[in-house]
């Protein structure tokens, strides 16, 4: 062991410091990936000195998610004390299914999940599980609710033509999700959204009167904390008191945005979260944790128990089954997504979490007033989002997107919203400062004006 941390300590140096003069990592094309590096599997072992030297190359051409030219997901940076806990928990490889287990472990998930409750506003009834991402705490979410529209789908399956209601900008793993959990792609309704991308809620309770008068049960509504191009927030005030009237079950994704729970100055956003059933969010994403580090918190614990819970008494032979977490989650076998987190929390407190929240808006607003005092640039993005969304002289973004990856300046995505297409800076990486901010401007102006191809395409 000593001598693969001697390794691994090697890569990582060389890596960090390699970081620092090379932000983006040398494109490797997809048609010459298997050419380029040595990822055959071989009948014999090969030596240390040899694996080093793959393993290497490898890493030094795998994309750089950590550093300042990374803008391409709704994840980047790396924050030390979250990778601290993450290594530990690979080094521990604890299953937490059971306490016999993972021991300690367990009551590090539960402090977590207890905390988050309590800063929602819910009472002792509430918990929560960890999952592998966001698209599974959705499933999950969905799962739950359509359990408590009618417990006998859990035994007989659906009989009835169940529907469930989100916005059309949300998460593209709610059809998949109504799929797998029986109900079908064709029974979700796309709701409307305003110019600024949140649920029209008038259109939502329109829509759900008409599904009962055609003989339908309306389930669920998904509200979305953070869309995924404009990083919207539904109103889920409102959404709630519907939901409260046809008695839905409302389930709030989160997986983007819903970390501004911790912060006093943003928490608005998601006013009236407290009466929604179920809330999902990924710590990996705006907190700044490893990937995967998604949540799952359900206001009655008892929907947890009664979706997830199964008897084995292969696994369950010791002690009770609050601390069992294995009879409150989709999977069996799970790895320890909570010690991360749990690391972070603890060294920065719940006031550094909610600094790292505000950082990000700060970074936007930045971004924002760069684009806004700039006559080269269109803005098509609001205030209270890290989602910054323009286009640079009327260029084609993804244009401009797919060259500066190729050629290995900045990675940054393209999105759409009302038929209108551009650049999707994400201010996720708290660890950049202002100035990142404006290199990253200033690579796109000088990429543009170095290149004849974009230049011909600005208006």
């Amino acid at each position: 062991m000593n001598e693969t941390l001697s390794i691994f300590n090697s890569i990582v140096e060389d890596l960090l410091i390699d970081e620092v003069n090379n932000p983006v990592a040398e494109f490797v094309a997809s048609d010459e990936l298997f050419d380029r590096l040595d990822l055959d599997l071989n009948d014999d072992p090969i030596s240390t000195s040899e694996l080093k030297t793959v393993l290497r190359e490898l890493v030094f051409k795998t994309p750089r998610t950590a550093t300042n030219a990374f803008f391409n997901q709704l994840f980047g940076g790396r924050n030390e004390k979250a990778v601290l806990g993450d290594l530990l928990a690979v080094i521990l490889n604890n299953s937490m299914y059971t306490y016999k287990a993972a021991g300690p472990q367990v009551g590090v998930e539960k402090v977590v999940l207890r905390e988050i409750c309590n800063m929602i506003g819910w009472g002792e009834r509430s918990n929560g599980t960890f999952a592998s991402g966001g698209s599974m705490t959705n499933f999950m979410g969905m799962i739950m609710a359509r359990n408590a529209k009618n417990s006998s789908t859990r035994y007989r399956g659906v009989h009835e033509k169940m529907t469930v209601y989100t916005s059309i900008d949300s998460h593209y793993s709610i059809p998949k999700n109504a799929s797998f959990c029986g109900i079908g792609r064709d029974a979700v309704r796309y709701v409307d959204v305003d110019d600024k991308g949140k649920m029209d809620v008038a259109h939502l309770e329109r829509t759900i009167k008409e599904d009962i008068e055609s003989g339908c049960t309306p389930m669920m509504v998904n509200a979305t904390a953070g869309t995924t191009v404009l990083g919207s927030f539904d109103d889920i005030a409102r959404i709630s008191r519907v939901c409260d009237q046809y008695d839905l079950w409302l389930h709030v994704d989160g997986a983007y945005c819903g970390s501004v729970l911790f912060s006093k100055k943003y928490k608005h956003l998601i006013d009236g979260l407290h009466k929604v059933d179920s809330f999902s969010f990924n710590a990996h994403k705006m907190i700044g944790a490893p990937l995967t580090c998604s949540l799952l918190l359900v206001k009655d614990e008892t929907h947890l128990y009664d979706s997830f819970s199964n008897d084995a008494n292969y696994l369950y032979q010791t002690d009770h089954d609050d601390f069992n977490l294995g009879k409150t989650s989709l999977q069996c076998g799970r790895r320890n997504d909570a010690l991360k987190f749990w690391t972070l929390w603890k060294s920065v407190g719940t006031k550094g979490l909610a600094d790292i929240v505000d950082k990000q808006f700060e970074l936007a607003d930045i971004a924002r007033d760069y684009v806004t005092n700039h006559p080269d640039y269109k803005l098509y993005s609001f205030e209270d989002s890290i989602s910054v969304c323009f286009n640079y002289k009327n260029i084609p973004a993804r244009d401009i997107c797919t060259l500066l990856y190729e050629n290995s300046y900045l990675l940054v995505g393209y999105g759409t919203f009302k038929e209108n297409e551009f650049i999707r800076l994400v201010t996720i990486n708290d660890q950049n400062e202002d100035a990142d901010i404006l290199n990253f401007f200033n690579i796109i102006e000088s990429f543009v004006e170095s290149n004849k191809e974009l230049e011909l395409k600005a208006s």
